[in-house]
């Protein structure tokens, strides 16, 4: 069978979160036999990170300048359709459960006529055309048992399942130039980023986020919480009533109906910590709060809770990394 995935960029690599729907599609192949996992790339193709996950081959595709959902949805549904192995009973196609992910999947479903399961931390063969799923349900909070038995599998990986692991023996990649066959209504919702908006870390994958919340005062009161994202090497996020106030843009946003983080420190200021908002930082290995309200959700959730104002507490924390050097 052939594994399809699709490969989302964060800057000149690929994005940790594609690193993991990678290392989930290397687990539907069967063990012998089969074309193996062929990565999708619009864009320039981080070649060394995709030989290490495990890709055969990498198929860049042209045609399409930026992020148009339904138009990289149509390539994936003709390469979905084209006889490029030795067994396409059951291909798959894989992508992260990303905004982008979910949203060019439920557009390829739409396409096919496919069904779709969103979410997955596991798949494996199920016997015949069918798989076994664990998928993630309520923002997170329950695992759902279920089977997909479809002529060809759609599935988003959860951003913060099992983490990625490289291929225990990766081989050389070939590489194939698609040129997109699209039409100007596959065109018509379509993202372009400026250089200026691209590069650099992105919240879905830093290793740390510093958020702000309602405490933080306004649109004015993140000079400090972007000063210390800088200093520990991270990005700054915030909550829903941030963005619903305007003073930070919704891509920001950590939360269920935001971005999902899995830092290494997610350091939580101001952040009352609704349930929607703890949806999308649970993932976190380790969770700084600091808050004026000691009974404060965030604070009975956080694996470290300082009791106090942000505005005393960062500049003070921010004085203290200096002064380290």
């Amino acid at each position: 069978m052939t594994v399809w995935c699709l490969v989302e960029l964060d800057g000149d690599a690929a994005a940790d979160a594609s690193l993991r729907a990678l290392t989930l599609a290397r687990g539907l192949l069967p063990d012998a036999g089969g074309s193996g996992v062929a990565a999708v790339v619009f864009g320039a193709p981080p070649l060394a990170d995709l030989a290490a996950y495990g890709a055969a081959d990498v198929y860049v595709v042209s045609g399409v300048d930026g992020y148009a959902p339904q138009a990289w949805a149509r390539v994936l549904a003709e390469l979905l359709g084209a006889d490029h192995g030795p067994d396409v009973s059951r291909p798959a196609v894989v992508a992260a459960g990303t905004e982008h992910g979910n949203e060019v999947l439920a557009h390829l479903g739409a396409i096919t006529g496919l069904p779709m399961a969103a979410n997955c931390v596991a798949a494996a063969a199920s016997g015949g055309a069918a798989l076994d799923l664990v998928r993630q349900r309520w923002a997170g909070l329950l695992l759902e048992e279920a089977v997909l038995d479809a002529p060809a599998v759609l599935l988003t990986v959860a951003t913060d399942a099992a983490g990625a692991e490289p291929a225990a023996a990766p081989g050389a990649v070939a590489v194939h130039e698609v040129t997109a066959a699209v039409t100007d209504a596959d065109l018509a919702v379509r993202a372009v980023e400026t250089p200026g908006g691209t590069g650099g870390v992105s919240l879905a994958t830093a290793r740390v986020v510093v958020g702000g919340g309602r405490g933080v005062g306004g649109a004015d009161g993140f000079a400090p919480l972007e000063e210390l994202a800088a200093l520990l090497g991270g990005v700054v996020g915030v909550s829903r009533v941030v963005t619903s106030e305007g003073w930070r843009p919704h891509s920001m946003q950590v939360g269920q109906t935001g971005t999902k983080i899995t830092p290494d420190l997610y350091l939580a200021c101001g952040i009352s910590g609704a349930i929607q908002h703890f949806a999308g930082c649970s993932g976190a290995r380790h969770i700084v709060a600091i808050n004026t309200d000691a009974s404060a959700p965030m604070m009975t959730r956080a694996d470290y809770a300082v009791v106090g104002d942000l505005h005393e507490i960062l500049p003070a924390l921010i004085e203290a990394l200096r002064a380290r050097g």
